[in-house]
């Protein structure tokens, strides 16, 4: 029998990069979302909104895995961000499925140690940080109450189409023209992830559900790379130099009075002054045979 999942969310970032990963590893689709993307790769899709529970629980109907790949905009968090986490534990109770979900570094604060593992304690200092905090304890509590839940963590995506995130939006948006644009000081780790390595790792958790906790967090390390770093392997990549610009947060945080998205961006630039790396000794673990792709590779591709 084949293995069946529902990623919810499926034409998000991530959902699409899982829906690949998954449907490579053989895994049966069932692709959930508002609209219907114009080109649909294999699986079947099912149109709704994860807001309406009926939809999502009939979504989820005989799924042994929920991806959930939900992800409202950052100035509807607070609002969205606590339905969408009932909505999405009552699918899992009712189907049985292990939740998998994506997860990132909000929840630690701005006072976040330089290595991130699996025990760092949350501690977080912005309104994002909370809510995403109260997310994963929602599944943590759910999991007294029969539903799994997984965990992957890890830090801002380099990917291979333009989604309106740091690397392809902004960073590297005018590469073609010599020029690209940091947002903190280029001697400092930040935490990269290429988006198709992590849904592949997710792919694998999920066959691997079984032998974890009810509720089980891993890390994904990805790529620590300063700001230099990552400009260098980026000139590497497009065969040139590239001059480097900065970003103006005292600029952000005076749009962010009248644009509520430029004030949730500004409230997360501690990210790009704090070193940080996420340890992937458990995910090594639990996945022996896995392999990131290079970095020099994963930005040529991107770049590409």
């Amino acid at each position: 029998m084949p293995r069946k999942t529902v990623i919810l969310g499926a034409n998000g970032r991530f959902g699409r990069a899982a829906a690949d990963a998954f449907a490579a590893a053989g895994w049966q689709l069932r692709c959930f979302g508002r609209s219907r993307p114009r080109t649909l790769g294999a699986g079947e899709w099912v149109t709704g909104d994860a807001f309406d529970a009926a939809a999502l629980n009939s979504a989820a109907a005989g799924r042994e895995v929920i991806v959930n790949a939900l992800n409202p905009p950052y100035t509807r968090w607070r609002h969205e961000l606590p339905r969408l986490t009932a909505n999405v534990i009552a699918a899992a109770k009712s189907s049985g499925a292990t939740v998998m979900i994506p997860g990132n570094v909000y929840h630690y604060g701005a006072a976040m140690p330089a290595r991130l593992a699996e025990d760092t304690p949350a501690a977080p200092t912005t309104r994002k940080g909370r809510l995403r905090a109260e997310m994963e304890r929602a599944y943590e509590q759910a999991s007294a109450q029969g539903v799994r839940t997984i965990i992957l963590r890890a830090g801002d995506f380099i990917e291979r189409q333009r989604t309106g995130n740091w690397f392809d939006s902004h960073i590297a948006a005018d590469v073609s023209a010599g020029r690209v644009m940091y947002p903190g000081p280029l001697d400092r780790l930040h935490a990269w992830t290429y988006l198709p390595d992590m849904a592949r790792a997710i792919a694998l958790l999920a066959d691997k559900r079984a032998g974890f906790a009810a509720f089980e967090e891993f890390g994904f390390p990805g790529y620590a790379l300063t700001g230099r770093m990552l400009i260098d392997a980026m000139a590497g990549a497009a065969g040139r130099r590239l001059k480097v610009r900065g970003l103006s947060w005292p600029m952000m945080r005076l749009l962010g009075v009248a644009l509520p998205q430029m004030r949730e961006v500004a409230e997360m630039s501690y990210l790009w002054r704090r070193p940080h790396a996420i340890d992937g000794a458990k995910l090594a673990a639990a996945l022996p045979g896995f392999r990131e792709t290079p970095v020099e590779a994963a930005i040529a591709e991107a770049l590409a």
